[in-house]
This record gives C-alpha cells, sequence and structure tokens, in this order.
C-alpha cells in the first residue's frame, strides 16, 4: 500500500514537474502572440484586437531589410557551418590518427569562447589585419566559427551509432567515396544533418554578440530590435516575434506529419532487415 501511494506520489510530482516545464516554455510565446493584436503594448491584457502591429511591420522598410539580412546571414552560416563539420566528423571517426585528441580539442575550443570575445577578436583580424569591411559575409564567417561547434556535435551523436559496414560493403561492389556517401552515407544521417542545419540558422539568425562587431552598418532583425527597445517597446517587435514563432513552429508541424507518416524516416536503425 506504501508502494502504491508513493508510486502515485511521484507520478503527481514528475507530472508537475513536466507542467511548470511547458509553461516555462510556452506562456512566453503564447504572450507575445497574444499582444500582437492588442492595442496595448505595456500590458495586452485584456486583448482589445488590432492590426497596427502587422500593418506598421508591412510598411517598415527597416524591418524587411533586417529580415533579409538576418535570412541570408542565417542560411550562409548554416549551409556552411554544416558542410565542414560533417566533413569533420566523418574524417575524425572513419580515419585513424594519434593526433585525433589534438584535432578533437581544436575543433570544440571556440564552444568556450565567449560571444562577445569570439566578435571583437574577428573585429580586429577583419579591420586591422586583413583590411575587410564590416558586411554579411565577414559575419557569416564569424558565426561559423562558433556554430562549426555545435554543427559538430549534433553529427557526431549519429555518427557515433552509424553502421561503417555499410560503407564498406557499398566499396566492396565498387562504389566510390563519393558515391557511397551521397548513396548509403547521407540517407542514413540526413536528420543529423537537418538537426543540425536548423539549430545553426537559428544561432545565426538570433546571433546580435558576434554579428555587431562584423557586420558594420548592416541591420539585422536582433540589431534593429535592439535599437528599438531603446525608445520602448514597439507593436511591430511584437509582430515580428509572432510571425518568426509561427514559421517555426509550422515547420516542426510539417517535420512531426511527414516522420508520422512514414514520409521521412530517423535513418539506419539495428537490426533493420530492409
Amino acid at each position: 500500500m506504501d508502494f502504491m501511494s508513493s508510486k502515485s506520489a511521484n507520478r503527481i510530482v514528475l507530472g508537475a514537474i513536466v507542467v511548470l516545464a511547458y509553461i516555462f516554455l510556452y506562456v512566453p510565446i503564447l504572450h507575445i502572440t497574444l499582444a500582437s493584436f492588442s492595442r496595448d503594448i505595456v500590458w495586452p491584457y485584456p486583448i482589445r484586437f488590432t492590426w497596427n502591429g502587422y500593418l506598421a511591420l508591412m510598411k517598415g522598410s527597416i524591418y524587411h531589410e533586417a529580415f533579409l539580412n538576418s535570412t541570408i546571414l542565417g542560411l550562409g552560416t548554416a549551409v556552411i557551418s554544416t558542410t565542414l563539420a560533417t566533413i569533420a566528423v566523418l574524417s575524425i571517426l572513419k580515419y585513424r590518427s594519434r593526433y585525433k585528441p589534438l584535432i578533437l580539442f581544436l575543433f570544440l575550443a571556440p564552444l568556450f569562447v565567449a560571444d562577445v570575445l569570439l566578435g571583437i577578436s574577428t573585429l580586429i583580424l577583419n579591420g586591422l589585419f586583413l583590411e575587410i569591411p564590416g558586411n554579411l559575409l565577414s559575419a557569416i564567417f564569424a558565426n561559423v566559427v562558433r556554430a562549426f561547434t555545435y554543427a559538430m556535435l549534433i553529427i557526431a551523436t549519429q555518427l557515433f551509432r552509424y553502421n561503417w559496414k555499410l560503407d564498406d560493403a557499398a566499396m566492396v561492389f565498387g562504389a566510390g567515396p563519393i558515391r557511397t556517401f551521397f548513396e548509403i552515407t547521407l540517407p542514413n544521417i540526413w536528420p543529423a544533418l537537418l538537426g543540425a542545419f536548423i539549430v545553426t540558422f537559428i544561432l545565426s539568425f538570433n546571433n546580435l554578440d558576434i554579428s555587431f562587431y562584423t557586420l558594420g552598418a548592416v541591420p539585422t532583425m536582433p540589431s534593429v530590435a535592439w535599437g528599438s527597445l531603446r525608445f520602448g517597446i514597439k507593436p511591430e517587435l511584437y509582430a515580428i516575434a509572432a510571425l518568426v514563432n509561427a514559421a517555426v513552429l509550422l515547420c516542426l508541424a510539417v517535420m512531426f506529419v511527414l516522420m508520422r507518416s512514414g514520409t521521412v524516416g530517423f535513418g539506419y536503425k539495428e537490426g533493420r532487415d530492409d
């Protein structure tokens, strides 16, 4: 009897923790979404419905330019980081070398450097030594240094469980390294690559510390939002946040539906016969 009551108490505690975690994660998102439709900015409750925030967002050209720049920054960083991380992880795990611990340390070292220091050091390198002006390209390269480590860790978790015998079998039957990667390895590890791409895109899209020192006068979403907050919260800031959250949730919902329907899978699984 005591065991059953203790088990029920544990379930209640765990359930309460889960509920609190969901509240902590999603109540701010819900608040921003509701506030984007309210006339009152400081405290939007009760909701007095209006489209003013979205109309102001459509008219503000600075937000359009900032969104485009942030998207380019995020996509460029994600593509380069995911590609380089894939090559690095494949090389480290597939080939033996006595310098492997040192190589891993050098690859993961930027993870422990503060974003501000990374941004300042990139600014000094570009401005004083390379004489490269602040622009999107220099910001992409600076963000790659930071995002690469995250992409590498995500991809490594998938490749640690990968069955390398699949690649060996393809090689035995005459497939070259490139064909083996695209026809055997990539279909089995694509979830990790997609995860690395999404994470690095979000990190660079939202980054302010690194981009602030490397972009010069190029506006991005974080810099525009930061600059706008100096003059108080504007309705269009709520609208931007609500639209970005909606886009992320939509992508997650599409991925969930595709995985539940079996349209896409999770790659290689041990013991699978097909």
